[in-house]
């Protein structure tokens, strides 16, 4: 390991450079013989040896040298001294490394000449070389490579292609994705979904769409339609959905103005969503287009058996544009990717400001304050239509969103994987763009994340209710720049379907081939991986009838696990003691002029003064009153894990989806801390429970004494070094060689030198 300057950027230098000289470093030649791991159809580009990678846990003062490769399908970082050092990792990819880096996951480039940052754009790198190359990454990773002992022009190619690779702009048959599957020549994947689960459904075929219809009690007047099979309407549209118009008037519009059916509530409404027709110059057109609606909706109307009423609603018109959640999310992403821990400490005075200006919490705020409103809806047996441009975008947010939160089923991994094909896979999102794998433009839109975010916040609201884990919302996120799974390459399931680059190349043409989907996790990870998807305080559904509940203490088959999870149902929880302020105006939609904790601070000083303050104060609309009762209503009863759960959506209920966006940064990590201390601790509690039912079950039947059982849920405690960030970031062991200070901005950020604290452990870099 080489201990070395400073890591670029603001930092100050330090006193010394090296303890190896350069020389001593060329005349290495371990590294020459390491080679990348290459998938099917990967090919190595270029490569550069004697790279320093500098290391985020030593500050930035120290690193390792190795290779540096870029494919076609990823950058690596190889360096046997790395290897040997490194403690094992529970989280392991079969795809990719702890030091690989997709392409299409590097956001920025940036090269460093004498100390300040300059990004590095195509056809930018011509005679001098920066002497360390900065990767930030959008899984919010950040990499510091050192040139300073590279060849010239081994330097020089490689940022070149690097650049090229992860800036320039491509075509969709340059994906690595094609070249994966067909070297592979058919990939034998295992099945949708986890082993022993039940299967994603995909939403492909008729009975797929018949199966959802029956499993929510859809009415009959919604009907399978297939007219557009072979996409002979509309390539915007699924080859097979669900609504209760004719083929001819689907034909007619090419799916404009039909109302498509997503979710039928119990009491008989149901949830559709509805492209809007395009604004029109003329008049007559126009006039036709909202006739035209107006007549679906009554005939939606009139064809419910109890005449229920038909609510319209325009997320265009509540709702952040495509642009604003854009720009929050360019906002708010700086906020985690920090240079060095000099840069991390001096962002964390101003932290909370730049949070607020960011504007992304309030975002998913009214997200979730939208679903809340068709909720009430639905609850009061109002059929709701989403209205959009597209209905590819928050038509998608929002009906997945409102299904989450009532129906249970979606809170299961087979059932929020099969929710995500039929609303946005089947619902024709453009992840192609909005990702923009093709590097087309700067304008990356995160609707899909937003929605993570979303069902985020709701997970650690009620963590029994859902069956899966933080850590497996983190995975299926960085999946989604992961060019290989066709859940994420495309814009519709006809681009999946026909993609031209099949027709042009005769020797793929002959071949069956199938791009893998994202839920074929087997493709990723191992079983042992997989089962940090599963969520230890999950309460499942019980299977057993009410007569066999009645009778089952004189069961011999006595199931210990599912008394104890039962009786955690009665205890009290801290969300049970929160309820919405009594002020009829916190409802109401906040001020676009007013920021996500300035006005959680004018709403506690009215609280607690017992003052209305008119000028902040928005007009208050009767739907928000109703609102506020139907809310309350139902946090006076006893929270039912499997019904209905209703998103607190004020300020302080609001967090930071820490594992997602933390995890890189070492400043944070809790050694032993975190919510995987809890979850480690629950999942022992659960294997001695699993113990003490076998025990009990032997007893009872008299049978002879069998070894332990060995299905155990044992995820976490297999590791025994933990920290807040696990499975992604690890523990090293700590080097016992000196270390620089950080930098004289650190011992500034503690106003003196005497207030610098005495050692690392006070940093919390430990």
């Amino acid at each position: 390991m080489l201990s070395l300057g400073s890591g670029g950027g603001k930092t100050a230098k330090p006193s010394f450079v090296s303890y190896v000289s350069p020389e001593e470093i060329k005349k290495e030649n371990v590294n020459d013989e390491l080679k990348p791991h290459l998938l099917p159809g990967e090919l190595v580009i270029c490569e550069a040896n004697t790279v320093v990678k500098y290391s985020r846990e030593d500050s930035l003062q120290r690193g390792f040298y190795g290779k540096l490769v870029c494919t076609n399908f990823k950058i690596s970082f190889l360096s046997a001294e790395q290897l040997l050092d490194e403690v094992d990792q529970s989280y392991r990819n079969k795809l990719m490394g702890e030091n690989d880096i997709s392409l299409h996951c590097v956001d920025q480039i940036f090269g460093v000449y004498d100390d300040k940052k300059k990004p590095l754009l195509p056809g930018a790198v011509k005679n001098k070389i920066p002497e360390k190359l900065l990767l930030y990454c959008k899984d919010f990773r950040v990499f510091h490579f050192g040139l300073t002992y590279t060849k010239e022009e081994d330097a020089k190619r490689l940022i070149r292609v690097i650049v090229h690779h992860c800036l320039n702009p491509t075509s969709l048959k340059c994906l690595f994705a094609f070249s994966y599957v067909g070297a592979a020549g058919g990939l034998k994947v295992g099945p949708l979904g986890i082993e022993g689960e039940p299967p994603t459904i995909m939403f492909e075929t008729k009975n797929d769409w018949r199966d959802e219809l029956d499993r929510t009690g859809g009415l009959l007047t919604y009907r399978i339609i297939s007219s557009n099979e072979n996409y002979k309407i509309s390539t915007r549209l699924p080859q097979f959905f669900a609504a209760s118009v004719s083929d001819d008037d689907i034909k007619k519009y090419k799916g404009k103005g039909i109302p498509l059916w997503c979710w039928s509530h119990p009491s008989g409404c149901a949830l559709l969503k509805m492209a809007a027709f395009p604004e029109t110059v003329d008049d007559n057109s126009s006039q036709m287009d909202k006739g035209w609606i107006d007549r679906q909706l009554q005939v939606l109307g009139e064809t419910h058996p109890l005449n229920h009423t038909i609510k319209t609603e325009i997320l265009s018109a509540t709702l952040p544009t495509l642009q604003e959640i854009q720009a929050s999310y360019s906002r708010f992403k700086q906020l985690f990717l920090p240079d060095n821990a000099a840069e991390f400490w001096e962002s964390d005075v101003k932290w909370l400001s730049v949070l607020e200006n960011a504007n992304w919490l309030e975002i998913i705020r009214q997200c979730l304050k939208k679903a809340l409103d068709i909720v009430e809806c639905l609850e009061h047996s109002t059929s709701v239509v989403l209205v959009e441009e597209n209905c590819s975008d928050l038509c998608c947010l929002i009906a997945s969103l409102v299904q989450v939160i009532i129906d249970p089923h979606f809170r299961t991994i087979s059932g929020f994987q099969s929710l995500i094909q039929k609303e946005w896979v089947m619902g024709c999102h453009c992840f192609l763009d909005r990702c923009n794998l093709l590097r087309n433009n700067d304008k990356e839109v995160s609707v899909f994340l937003l929605f993570l975010e979303c069902v985020w916040q709701l997970l650690q609201q009620y963590p029994p209710a859902f069956e899966f884990t933080e850590t497996y919302l983190t995975i299926l996120s960085d999946s989604m720049y992961i060019p290989i799974f066709s859940t994420f390459l495309f814009n519709s399931p006809w681009q999946r379907d026909n993609n031209q680059m099949l027709d042009e190349d005769r020797r793929m043409r002959s071949r069956s081939l199938k791009l893998p989907s994202v839920w074929e996790w087997s493709v990723q990870f191992e079983n042992s991986v997989q089962a940090l998807f599963y969520n230890p305080l999950y309460i499942g559904k019980p299977k057993l009838d009410r007569f066999r509940r009645t009778q089952r203490i004189k069961d011999p088959e006595l199931n210990c696990l599912e008394i104890v999870q039962e009786n955690v149902l009665d205890m009290p929880e801290p969300q049970r003691q929160m309820s919405l302020p009594s002020s009829p105006s916190y409802h109401s939609r906040p001020s676009p002029k007013k920021g996500f904790f300035r006005e959680e601070t004018d709403h506690l000083i009215k609280t607690f003064l017992g003052k209305k303050i008119s000028r902040w104060t928005p007009t208050a609309e009767d739907h928000s009153v109703n609102n506020r009762l139907f809310y309350e209503n139902w946090r006076s009863k006893p929270i039912d894990l499997h019904g209905l759960l209703l998103p607190l959506h004020d300020g302080p209920a609001l967090k930071i989806w820490g594992q997602r966006y933390l995890r890189w940064i070492p400043e944070v990590q809790i050694p032993g801390g975190g919510l995987t201390t809890t979850l480690n601790k629950a999942c022992e509690i659960i294997d001695e429970i699993k113990t003490l039912q076998t025990k009990v079950s032997q007893c009872l039947l008299k049978r002879q004494p069998s070894s332990p059982n060995t299905d155990v849920f044992t995820p976490f405690h297999q590791s025994s070094r933990l920290s807040s960030t696990f499975p992604f970031g690890t523990l090293r062991r700590q080097s016992i060689k000196p270390r620089i200070p950080v930098s004289t901005n650190l011992s500034m950020s503690f106003g003196s030198m005497e207030n610098l604290p005495d050692d690392e452990e006070d940093l919390g870099l430990l």
